[in-house]
């Protein structure tokens, strides 16, 4: 097969490397709103190439056969941030399909009926029937949304004003939206139910943190960032039974999401590995608390292929926290 082409370069680099892989919602079909999204039929492809071509393992114990040197060669994780119902209703069969090991983040206060703003936004772009959302009221302008790309183009400067909002002003801001877009009923069943969550434990998924409201770390003093995280991981352990180890940083750019303050608190709260989306591959030299992740956003297998090689070849992460 042609995308197995570029593997052949793939580094042998002593100690081995470790490619890891972000998802967050899998679609049940394409979505014609935000066609960005991986459905089910292309993560099936892609899974079913990485079973095919890599050692996938999960993250804690990838992070610690890094340190050790002990890694095979073309190790891989699975990984999901966020914590959404079809990570378990589509996702999982697939993998279950390769007997693939998978990590999931999950922002804890989402459980069980919560939204996160970001969905939010979508599902208000989605749902509103108002030709013209005049935002003026918030700061925010007119908006027509006669086409998806005038809609598609409201999401994309609605969250980059939203993103760094902390949580408490930005649930309000949201709810003026809603309020504003006259929309009717936003979805909630997007995001995992406690029992889900605990149903994909039972089933081996290893569960990491990702704070509890998904707050930007940079945007909080370093005792709300503790308790942020503390609270994540008591709710996911009373659900699941089982202690945290990992995280992923929320938004997750080195620097301007987190801080090298962040990563050696999270060695204080026994937390042993933590996952960035700066870019590259991770070696032994690597800090385990700013572990690089892929982006598998191809439509083709031959460019994922292609991507997943030049991404290796890239080695160390485009960039740490200082």
């Amino acid at each position: 097969m042609i995308e197995r082409l570029p593997l052949l370069l793939w580094p042998r680099v002593p100690g081995g490397l470790l490619a890891i892989l972000i998802y967050h919602r899998v679609l049940p079909v394409p979505d014609r709103l935000f066609p960005g999204e991986i459905d089910a039929q292309r993560f099936a492809d892609q899974m079913h190439f990485v079973a095919k071509n890599f050692c996938v393992l999960p993250l804690r114990e990838a992070a610690l056969r890094l340190r050790a040197g002990t890694l095979p060669r073309r190790s891989c994780c699975i990984t999901f941030d966020d914590g959404y119902a079809d990570n378990l209703t589509i996702a999982m069969p697939i993998l279950a399909q390769w007997g693939l090991p998978a990590t999931v983040f999950v922002a804890s206060e989402y459980l069980d009926g919560g939204l996160m703003f970001n969905d939010a936004v979508l599902e208000i772009a989605r749902g509103t029937r108002l030709a013209v959302l005049d935002l003026t009221p918030l700061g925010w302008g007119r908006w027509p949304l006669a086409t998806d790309d005038e809609r598609r183009g409201m999401v994309a400067a609605l969250l980059s004003q939203l993103k760094y909002v902390p949580p408490q002003d930005r649930a309000r801001r949201v709810a003026d939206l809603v309020a504003a877009a006259q929309c009717p009923a936003l979805p909630t069943n997007l995001m995992l139910t406690t029992a889900q969550l605990a149903q994909l434990s039972q089933r081996g998924v290893e569960i990491g943190g990702h704070t509890h409201s998904h707050a930007i770390l940079t945007t909080l003093d370093l005792a709300q960032v503790k308790a942020e995280i503390e609270r994540n991981k008591q709710v996911i352990f009373a659900a699941t039974g089982q202690p945290v180890r990992v995280f992923a940083y929320p938004n997750g750019a080195p620097n301007r999401d987190y801080g090298r303050v962040h990563a050696q608190l999270l060695a204080t709260l026994d937390i042993e590995a933590a996952v960035t989306t700066a870019a590259g591959v991770a070696n032994q030299r690597s800090d385990p608390y700013q572990l690089p992740r892929f982006t598998p956003w191809d439509r083709g297998m031959p460019r994922f292929a292609a991507r997943l090689m030049f991404n290796a070849r890239r080695g160390q992460p485009v960039a740490t926290a200082d």
